[in-house]
């Protein structure tokens, strides 16, 4: 197997590997279906995830909502450009009360963030694009996603 982890976590033994595929699919397995699923006891299995979550290859555990079904049916993704290349790069903490940014992610290009946001609406986007701009000192640039084919995908372990 490749490891594209520019070395990073390269270490991990199979059985390591085994167990977090099998809580990539299902996060809430218990102890005994992951021992049977990966050859190993259940005190086995609970010491080896108690390891993987200390030294971080395990960040936790999640639930996937639906946004539609919470009445957060539009989907974007906003790239933040500074408005002032001199200002302090602090956008992440100008806009972590923004509930609607669900992700912000540095990168590097033209932009220097892209956010990742969910709302109700059209005008919940325009809303929270004035926000983000008042907040942040930026331009902005959305993209609205009109179909999501899949998401959350787990990495190759």
């Amino acid at each position: 197997m490749t490891d594209r982890t520019g070395g990073q976590g390269g270490d991990l033994e199979a059985t390591d590997r085994a167990i977090l595929r099998e809580l990539a699919q299902d996060g809430r397995c218990s102890f005994t279906d992951l021992g049977e699923r990966v050859g190993l006891s259940v005190s086995a299995v609970h010491q080896r995830v108690r390891r993987l979550e200390q030294r971080g290859a395990l960040r936790g555990y999640t639930a996937r909502i639906d946004g539609e079904q919470i009445g957060l049916p539009l989907t974007a993704f906003i790239s933040l450009t500074p408005t002032d290349p001199a200002a302090p790069d602090d956008y992440p903490q100008r806009l972590q009360h923004l509930p609607e940014i669900e992700s912000c992610y540095s990168v590097a290009g033209d932009e220097s963030y892209i956010l990742q946001v969910r709302v109700a609406s059209p005008l919940g986007l325009e809303e929270l694009l004035r926000q983000i701009r008042e907040a942040a000192k930026v331009s902005t640039r959305t993209t609205v996603v009109l179909s999501t084919p899949f998401e959350n995908r787990p990495p190759e372990i």
